[in-house]
Order: structure tokens, then C-alpha cells, then sequence
């Protein structure tokens, strides 16, 4: 494959070169990037000219810093030209990059902390990053796991990674060495990039990982020698390597990346996605969200979850910053959003839950054009104190699958007729509602949801019999399958009920397995919990089904309390009297503090509450419990 390095950021002026450290290594030059005064920086961002926004100053292991610098808000009348729509177009991963590099490559693509890298920055460090792997020897599709944090070394690995020809595994930071083993053995990873302190913890496992032939430790300063058949080495010793390399030709239908499900129950699964996938995916999502490059979008959602990762994609397609944020509290989130004066967030329902509670300051409306949620139903009453809260903000409520990267979203002009829907179609892609026969289901009738187009997936990873369950081929009867076809069409069945409306917007009812059946009725737990959070009476809660000799299932809640408040059982329970029918009303409400266990995506883990309450409460006790609580 030709090198993709624009070859307008190759060396930087000789004014920039100069001013480097005497104790620069050869890898800082590698990351350096045209230099330009803050003041200057500024007035070029407040003039919408974001090529001239660039790095003041280059510090060891190739880090560009510069102070944050910050965008005002424009009217659509000075917006960048570089709109979405009208990107160069890109097939492969890595294009997203280097196209955008090749067009403005001084304007900054990330930011995390105090350090910035530009586009040309990024473009430059992928191409050694590039050189650097297929020296090492790795071949076509072969396995490249990153166990890190955000930082800028993630984002040049995942991106270089598929420059070159490979497969990038993003491993979810929370997850812990025995689930970094599993998914390392099951998908036959080669080479594993970490830091030296996550590397403490992986030692142990890595001799278990038969496929594995290269660590590379991001911010070593020397690494120990070690017995065994693993080489070592430093990351800047990898974006040293001797000569320019080309990547392995690839194309948009091949693999790019394996993102593992959180698999709160058995073992993950890894959802394999290609070029093609991932870019169509991308440029879909930037288009309904338009995207261009003025934006700056908070990346605060693992890059190991499909909606975390779309801020990279999205981003770089439309030419736009994207901040870098590992968050300990959801303050830190509000903090970041005026700090960098963001654009566009995208967070989870249980994080906006938290949000929603907090002062927010006035000053982050001003600048946030948008709100997305995904990753579950937004409670309306958190959806109307974001709205309170952000009056000139647009929300767009989104629902995604990992299996075909995102699915639909509700444009915000609909919010108001219809806050519970999760919208229609991305663009390039149509969603189906179909019958267990495979015929379409009439307007407000309950059916599966099914995802059709350029972003299903390749399936599972080594699993044919998930892979057969969910990656199905569609119904002849399909519209747009015309009977002279003869090769099947593979869609995405997502396991999913949901109903379309007279005018086809679609609302989500519930998961197939997570539905419960109680005196006869079908109930979804995210109807009870809906009714939950409009009480106001809780902070978080998940509803779930137990066994029971006689209703069939049982509604059972974990709550927790609003923040500095107690939760009254009794009160709560009348009000779901007050609110449901009385096949829907929950038969017991256990009390939590909070917050609620998360999985690694940040959702609320329902599976693992639901299997904790089920073996800490012995069957004769919950019955009593659940049958006394029902009046």
C-alpha cells in the first residue's frame, strides 16, 4: 500500500527545528508540528482559520504541548467550508486521517490534558507507527491489542494499526488481567501495546497468550531484560525503526478492528468490523449531526465501546478536535466541557443521569451545540432537566448496535412530538421491524429489529454459532430484494423489539432476553424504569424478572436514593400503583447507595445485579418478600 504521510507535514520549518530541546529524541521529532504563537493560535480560532492553530512547543517522547486553546461559538454564516457532506471521500480507516492531514495539516486534531497533536502531527506519527509494525514483521489481519487509557498513543495505534495492514483490539482499562488474557487467547493477538504501569499487572497472564509475540510499553524509560519468547520494546524505539515501511495492502472490505462485548455474563464477544463498516459508519453520523470542522467533541466513553469510537471517526472525517478525557467523577465531565469550550457531547443514559443532578455552568450553553445519548433510553425526566439546562443545546437521542456500529437517531425538531422514540434510519442504512416469520410487522405491532446495510459487521470472532444467531440472511420478501437475486443478503438480527409508528418512527420496548412475563403480560424493564425515574423519587434503578410459582415472573427494582436524599419504598411503590397497571407495578424495591455497578461501557449492569440479588437471597425468603410487598 502507498504511505499514506501527506507529504506537506514531513519536516517542519527550520525555525521549529531549532527551537527543539538539545535532549529531544529522535521519536519527539517524529510527533513535532508547525509552531505558531498562542495569541496567534487564538485569534485563528476565533477567525474559524483552524490551519494555524498548532503546537507552541515540543516536549520529550513526542508529546506536542501547548496551552488549551479555545473556540467561540460561530453563526452558521462563518461555519468552516469543510462540511461534512463535502469531505474528501475516504474508504479505508486510516484515510479518515490522512486525508484530512493532507487538506489542513496544522489545524489540531487531538487534545488530552495540556498536549496537543495536529493533523499532520497525528499523519506523521502513523507513518511510524506503520514503519515500525510491519519491521517487527506482523503480517496481513494480523492482531494488534491496545490495553491503555485515552491518551494520543491509543488513537495513533488504532488508526496505525489498520494503516499498516492489521487489526486493532481496544481493550476496555477497566477491565482486569484474566479478561485481558481471554480476549488476547481468543482472538490470537501478536503484539499488545500498554504502559509500563498496566504492564505490573499483565505479566502474569501474557505467557498464556500462545499468539502473542511483541509488547510494546508506551512511557518506559528502560525496559528490564526478560526470559522468553516475547520481545520488548519501547514506543519510541517502534517509531524509530530504521527506513519508511508501507503497510500491507488492504482493502475497505477487510478487517479494521474487533471490539469485545462487555459480556456481563459468560464470555465477551468480539464483534468484528471492517474499513468499510467504520468509515460508512463514520461519515453517516457526521452527516445527521453535522459535523464540520469548527466542532470539538469530548471523548469521555471508553474507545473500547462503538459510540466512544465514533468520536474519533466522526471527528476526523469532518476535520474537527476531539478532546481526550479519562474521567474520575462526572464533574470532571462538566470541567472539560467548559475548559475546552466542546461542541458536542456523547455520553450514556447513566451518565447523564448523574449530570442532570449537578450545577452546570452557564457559560457551557453558550458553546455546546449538541447532546447524544445512546446506549439505552434517556428517562425523560433526565432528558428535561439537560433541556432546562441547555436551552440552546439540540439533543439527539440515538439507538446503536456494536454489530452494525449505530442504527437510528431522532432528530431534535421530534423530540418534543415524540421523546420516547429512538427516531429512524441513519443515513445509508434501513431498519426493518419483522415478524419471527421473517414478514414485516404492520405499524404499532411489536417486532424484532433488524439492521440492514454498510455497517453490518463481519460477526463474531471464531464464534459460528453466535455469529449464525445474530448475522442472518434476509427474507426474499425483503423490499429492495428483487427475485432475480441470487446471493443472500446478511443482516443484522438485533434481538431487539421495538414498533414503528403510522409515520415509522420506531421506539424501543425491550431485549428479547431481558423481557419479563408476569400474569401473562409481556414487560419490558426499561417501561418500569421509565415510570421509576418520573417519579423523581430515585437516583438510579434497574428493573428485573424473578422466578415466581404463580405470576410466572415477579418485578423486582434496585434503587438508589436521589443524591443527599432517602428513598421511601412505600411512597415509591405507591406512586408506581398511582402510575401503572397493576400487572406492571414491582413486586419488591431493594434499597442501594449509589451509584449502581457499571459494566465497562458505563452502562448500568443489569445482568450482574440481577445475578447477585438471585444468589444472595434464598428462594423462600425473596418469595415472601416479593408476595408481601404486592397490596
Amino acid at each position: 500500500m502507498p504511505p499514506i504521510a501527506s507529504s506537506r507535514c514531513t519536516e517542519p520549518p527550520a525555525s521549529v527545528a531549532s527551537d527543539l530541546p538539545a535532549s529531544a529524541s529522535q521519536e519527539t521529532r517524529s510527533f513535532r508540528a508547525i509552531v505558531a504563537p498562542p495569541g496567534v493560535a487564538l485569534e485563528a480560532f476565533r477567525r474559524g482559520r483552524r490551519g494555524a492553530v498548532v503546537a507552541a512547543l515540543v516536549e520529550p517522547r513526542g508529546i506536542i504541548s501547548q496551552p488549551n486553546e479555545r473556540k467561540s461559538v460561530k453563526s452558521p454564516a462563518i461555519r468552516s467550508p469543510f462540511c461534512a457532506q463535502d469531505m474528501t471521500d475516504s474508504h479505508l480507516l486510516a484515510e479518515l486521517i490522512s486525508h484530512t492531514a493532507a487538506r489542513q495539516p496544522d489545524a489540531i486534531a487531538l487534545s488530552y490534558g495540556q498536549q496537543s497533536m495536529s493533523y499532520g502531527a497525528l499523519q506523521q506519527a502513523i507513518t511510524g507507527f506503520v514503519s515500525g509494525v510491519v519491521s517487527l514483521g506482523l503480517q496481513r489481519g494480523e492482531r494488534i491489542a491496545i490495553y491503555l487509557e485515552k491518551r494520543l498513543e491509543t488513537v495513533v495505534a488504532s488508526f496505525g494499526a489498520t494503516a499498516a495492514g492489521c487489526v486493532f483490539v481496544p481493550l476496555n482499562p477497566l477491565l482486569k488481567a484474566e479478561q485481558v488474557a481471554y480476549i488476547m487467547r481468543d482472538c490470537n493477538v501478536r503484539a499488545l501495546l500498554t504502559s509500563s504501569e498496566r504492564l505490573a499487572l499483565l505479566e502474569p497472564i501474557l505467557p498464556s497468550c500462545h499468539d502473542l509475540r511483541h509488547v510494546i510499553v508506551s512511557n518506559a524509560e528502560a525496559l528490564a531484560e526478560r526470559a522468553g519468547p516475547l520481545a520488548w520494546l519501547r514506543w519510541d524505539e517502534l517509531l524509530q525503526a530504521a527506513g519508511q515501511r508501507n503497510g500491507h495492502r488492504v482493502i475497505d472490505t477487510d478487517m479494521a478492528a474487533i471490539l469485545y462485548t462487555s459480556g456481563s455474563t459468560g464470555k465477551p464477544k468480539g464483534v468484528v468490523l471492517s474499513h468499510r463498516n467504520m468509515v460508512a459508519g463514520a461519515k453517516s453520523v457526521a452527516s445527521y449531526l453535522e459535523n464540520t470542522a469548527d466542532d470539538t467533541l469530548l471523548a469521555a466513553l471508553p474507545l473500547s465501546f462503538d459510540a466512544g469510537f465514533s468520536q474519533l471517526t466522526t471527528a476526523f472525517h469532518a476535520g474537527a478536535r476531539v478532546v481526550l478525557l479519562n474521567y474520575l467523577l462526572p464533574r470532571d465531565v462538566l470541567k472539560a466541557l467548559a475548559n475546552e469550550r466542546v461542541t458536542g457531547l456523547t455520553a450514556v443514559p447513566p451518565l447523564y443521569i448523574q449530570l442532570a443532578e449537578l450545577d452546570w455552568p452557564a457559560a457551557i450553553g453558550e458553546h455546546l451545540r449538541y447532546f447524544a445519548n445512546t446506549g439505552g433510553r434517556l428517562p425523560r425526566q433526565t432528558l428535561a432537566s439537560l433541556r432546562s439546562r441547555l436551552p440552546r443545546s439540540k439533543p439527539f437521542l440515538m439507538y446503536g448496535l456494536t454489530e452494525a456500529f449505530r442504527s437510528t437517531y431522532l432528530p431534535p425538531d421530534e423530540v418534543d412530538r415524540r421523546p420516547d422514540s429512538i427516531g429512524k434510519a441513519i443515513p445509508n442504512a434501513e431498519i426493518l421491524v419483522l415478524r419471527d416469520d421473517g414478514s414485516a410487522c404492520a405499524a404499532n405491532e411489536p417486532g424484532e429489529l433488524v439492521h440492514r446495510g454498510a455497517l453490518v459487521g463481519m460477526g463474531y470472532w471464531n464464534d459460528h454459532e453466535k455469529t449464525a444467531e445474530r448475522y442472518r440472511p434476509l427474507p426474499a420478501s425483503t423490499p429492495g430484494r428483487a427475485s432475480g437475486l441470487v446471493l443472500p443478503e446478511i443482516a443484522v438480527f438485533s434481538g431487539d423489539t421495538v414498533r414503528s409508528d403510522d409515520e415509522g418512527f420506531l421506539y424501543f420496548i425491550g431485549r428479547r432476553d431481558e423481557m419479563m412475563k408476569t400474569s401473562g403480560y409481556r414487560v419490558s424493564p426499561t417501561e418500569v424504569e421509565e415510570v421509576l425515574y418520573a417519579t423523581q423519587l430515585v437516583g438510579e434503578c434497574v428493573a428485573f424478572g424473578v422466578d415466581h410459582p404463580t405470576l410466572g415472573h415477579a418485578i423486582q427494582v434496585i434503587a438508589t436514593p436521589v443524591v443527599d436524599g432517602e428513598l421511601d419504598t412505600a411512597a415509591l411503590l405507591a406512586e408506581c400503583r398511582r402510575r401503572m397497571p397493576a400487572y406492571m407495578v414491582p413486586a419488591a424495591v431493594s434499597v442501594r447507595p449509589g451509584p449502581l455497578p457499571r459494566n465497562p461501557n458505563g452502562k448500568i449492569d443489569r445482568k450482574a445485579l440481577a445475578s447477585d440479588f438471585l444468589a444472595s437471597s434464598s428462594p423462600n425468603a425473596s418469595t415472601s418478600n416479593r408476595q408481601g410487598s404486592r397490596t
